[in-house]
């Protein structure tokens, strides 16, 4: 009998989707890691406040900081059903002398809910850097096209012109604004320190025969060494959950911004007025050959939605903890946690990857408004009579009655719109063709459109990018 070998499942976000940088924070390695130098920080700080614990038992601790048995430490948690307590004794047999010294007085939340919060400080200062990339390369779209014309859409219907580059800014304004909520919750983070078993620090004040300032000194000696100058005043068990809320509902507003943003590129490309990047031999359709689908925003637009529904379970979390804390937290932060970041990660380097690449097809543009601009134009057309002593009434419904017949003739018949020349032959009005193309200059229907995207690049968004040292020359590449 042939044994069929069966494959696990592999978490997309990993391989198909989010960056290795994000990968890593994630990894186990990076999280035990992180204990172990809290394990370190925490002897450190004890002994530098009096208790027996030798230099040397510190240095092996150091030592093996990275020289994780991650069979040992699987094997301990199927026996101990406690996955700190495994690690411990992990731990403990590659550092014998230091063994009876790993984790005095601490409780499982000290390891578990300190690195959550390393790991989450870690990550989002990654997705700021990334935000800000993405934000340099619409800036750098935004005046490039600053002063393009293209027709404005209310309601998906054509309306007043704007700009490419000023509805670029659009969309950047709210990445903007995400990265400043981004950035206040990154600085807001604190560390739960060296808090005890219900956060009331009793076993500290045990171990240090009940002073009070020793105590107090340890919570804030872990703390810098771990590269955080404050800790929560007051915890239970662990942090406040609405702490990882907090953080992935700015993740959220990341995810809602760049829906929004791609939803009107895919809009764009059924247009033909913008398309993604293509690959010389990617296929749009396994059926229609000359299929150029707009997968790349498709793909923001699914991870986004996870993203943004993922923060529902967190909320949930952080509402239904009772008194100092529950377990029913446990296995939903190690997958809500995670995956925010590594979909919210591979969103905006898609987006930036876009934008490296992103096509602009300005005839089509001139083409859409040429096809409604007579229409838009006919107010003007109405002033320049009444200048030359026109009656603006009259005049108003004149050119009410010939748009109403040029649109019926473009509805019915999928002729070109006329309108000019219909107004140019009236009779009734006063008004050389010459005159109504000079009025139909596109530069002259976008007012501010190029200085209102400069200033804003120019007040917001550069004060930022001048912070960060990007390479112009590196692109993102997909995975997939």
């Amino acid at each position: 009998m042939i044994k069929i070998e069966r494959k696990k499942y592999n978490n997309p976000l990993i391989v198909r989707y989010a960056s290795d940088e994000m990968s890593y924070i994630f990894s186990d390695e990076n999280k035990f890691s992180n204990w172990r130098k809290l394990w370190v920080a925490l002897a450190e700080s004890q002994r530098q406040l009096g208790l027996n614990i030798t230099e040397e038992q510190i240095n092996e601790l150091k030592d093996n900081i990275y020289n994780i048995d991650f069979d040992l430490a699987s094997k301990k948690e199927k026996e101990f059903r406690h996955d700190v307590m495994a690690h411990v004794h992990t731990y403990g047999t590659q550092c014998k002398k230091a063994m009876p010294i790993i984790h005095l007085g601490a409780t499982s939340a000290f390891v578990g809910d300190n690195t959550d919060i390393i790991l989450l400080k870690e990550a989002s200062v990654l997705i700021k850097k990334k935000l800000a990339k993405l934000m340099k390369e619409i800036s750098k779209f935004s005046i490039e096209y600053c002063e393009t014309p293209t027709l404005g859409y209310t309601h998906f219907q054509p309306a007043q012109l704007t700009t490419v580059g000023k509805r670029a800014t659009l969309w950047l304004q709210d990445l903007y604004y995400d990265y400043l909520d981004l950035q206040y919750e990154i600085e807001s983070l604190k560390l739960r320190g060296a808090k005890g078993t219900t956060g009331t620090q009793a076993s500290y004040m045990k171990l240090f025969d009940d002073d009070e300032e020793k105590v107090k000194e340890l919570d804030y000696l872990v703390a810098k060494k771990m590269g955080f100058e404050e800790v929560y005043d007051v915890t239970g068990q662990t942090y406040p959950r609405k702490v990882d809320y907090k953080i992935l509902s700015k993740l959220n507003g990341i995810a809602q911004s760049l829906h929004k943003m791609t939803n009107d590129i895919r809009l764009l490309q059924n247009l033909k007025e913008i398309e993604e990047p293509f690959g010389k031999k990617q296929i749009g359709s396994s059926a229609m050959a000359y299929k150029r689908n707009p997968m790349r925003s498709e793909r923001i637009a699914s991870l986004s939605r996870y993203i943004i529904n993922i923060t529902g379970s967190t909320s949930d979390t952080a509402a239904t903890q009772w008194f100092e804390r529950t377990l029913d937290d446990s296995a939903n932060r190690r997958l809500t946690i995670p995956e925010s970041f590594l979909a919210c990660d591979a969103s905006i380097d898609i987006a930036t990857n876009i934008f490296q690449g992103i096509i602009v097809n300005k005839k089509v543009i001139e083409k859409h408004i040429n096809d409604e601009l007579p229409f838009m134009a006919t107010e003007n057309i109405i002033m320049e009579l009444v200048k030359k002593g026109g009656d603006r009434q009259e005049l108003h419904e004149q050119i009410r009655v010939l748009s109403m017949e040029a649109a019926k003739e473009v509805k019915e018949k999928g002729k070109e719109n006329d309108l000019i020349d219909r107004i140019a032959l009236s009779e009734e009005l006063n008004i050389t063709r010459e005159e109504i193309e000079d009025l139909l200059d596109p530069i002259k229907f976008i007012g501010r459109s190029k200085n209102q995207t400069i200033e804003f690049i120019n007040r917001k968004i550069n004060p930022i990018l001048e912070k960060y040292n990007f390479n112009d020359e590196e692109e993102i590449e997909l995975k997939v």
